[in-house]
């Protein structure tokens, strides 16, 4: 089953996509294992009329970060859990990225995944009097808006939107 994974030669951190719902059972099978690994969990309130539960998810649903020796690349296949894994080509970015997202974790304050959104990202308007309509984010810094393009004018039109309605197209 290892022949999923490229060559490596040194311990390298792959990003495993678990099949759905299984992110607690691989990232479990990886701690019997002794496979570094990190799953990021956050507490989630349900309302259930007048009752309130609480339970952790996964922060990136269906991913489990996993530090993998090249020997025992096989062992990750083990337990049918596992889609498929990507290696993690900026291993220094990678590691600071997830020290921040521990502590964001850790941290208990809410958090939620959402797109990044750069200039130039390609968006279509998902709900609302402009349903439908397609743009371009404007400032990365403040991407709450679009930018319309008017072509013939050599214009465009910026539309304030909250993000929420944006979703991002190829």
């Amino acid at each position: 089953m290892g022949q999923y994974l490229p060559d490596f030669a040194e311990p390298r951190w792959f990003v495993c996509h678990t099949k759905p719902r299984c992110e607690k059972k691989f990232d479990d099978a990886m701690g019997r294992e002794g496979f570094a690994h990190y799953l990021p969990l956050i507490k989630s309130v349900r309302r259930y009329g007048t009752q309130k539960k609480t339970f952790t998810k996964p922060l990136f649903a269906g991913y489990v970060f996993t530090r993998i020796e090249p020997e025992r690349k096989a062992r990750i296949y083990q337990q049918d859990l596992l889609v498929r894994a990507m290696l993690v080509e900026n291993e220094a970015s990678f590691l600071r990225q997830l020290e921040d997202v521990k502590l964001i974790c850790a941290s208990g304050l809410e958090a939620a995944v959402h797109p990044l959104m750069r200039k130039g990202t390609h968006v279509k308007v998902v709900g609302g009097p402009l349903h439908g309509l397609e743009g371009y984010v404007d400032d990365p810094a403040n991407p709450q808006g679009i930018v319309v393009s008017v072509d013939v004018l050599q214009q465009g039109l910026l539309v304030r939107l909250p993000l929420e309605s944006l979703q991002l197209l190829p």
